[in-house]
């Protein structure tokens, strides 16, 4: 199957399982960012849509941490970016339908929470197609590392993904379930 067909039936799943009061806990995600010695308190997170994992709860309990949060926006020449925002910013709707900031102080993180269509145990990443994830990764890494997380539900997980030679791969996954490391 191509990418192309399993990111069509994974997201009619994830809209078919989809229940909304589904979180992660936010502890395990302070653990881990514990555990991989990750000192740094700018967070690159998502705003939930098209029935994603709902990360709000986490967001709520990094803010009580004084964490920095970012998220993205796409810009011109298909490119993205992350600026700043807090949870009492407003938000507006891009063309994709997704919530973005509106402020312009771009806020590169060094930890990234990545929304996922789908993942495998190769660590390997399905999103929405557009590359935005990819490209922004891999310029990224030219100037600091990034700790990056895949988070989606349990049930998106598939045997083995199709990959190219532009597809970064994770550094670990997050479920409601586990954290696969």
């Amino acid at each position: 199957m191509n990418k192309s067909a399993i990111r069509k039936k994974l997201i009619n799943l994830r809209k078919k399982n989809y229940i909304a009061n589904i979180s992660l806990n936010p502890n395990k995600l302070f653990n881990l960012i514990e555990k991989q010695n990750l000192s740094s308190k700018v967070i690159g997170c998502y705003y939930p849509f098209n029935y994603e994992l709902d990360i709000l709860n986490i967001l709520e309990a990094l803010d009580n941490e004084n964490y920095i949060f970012s998220l993205p926006k796409i810009l011109k020449n298909n490119e993205m970016n992350f600026f700043q925002w807090s949870k009492s910013d407003p938000l507006k709707i891009n063309s994709y339908g997704i919530p973005e900031p509106i402020s312009n102080k771009k806020i590169d993180p060094d930890i990234l929470l990545i929304p996922l269509v789908g993942f495998d145990s190769q660590f390997n990443r399905l999103g929405y197609g557009g590359g935005y994830y990819d490209r922004y990764l891999s310029k990224a890494k030219l100037d600091k590392k990034i700790f990056k997380i895949g988070v989606g539900f349990s049930f998106q997980a598939v045997k083995n993904l199709p990959i190219n030679k532009f597809d970064q791969k994770l550094d670990c996954i997050i479920t409601e379930k586990k954290i696969i490391l």
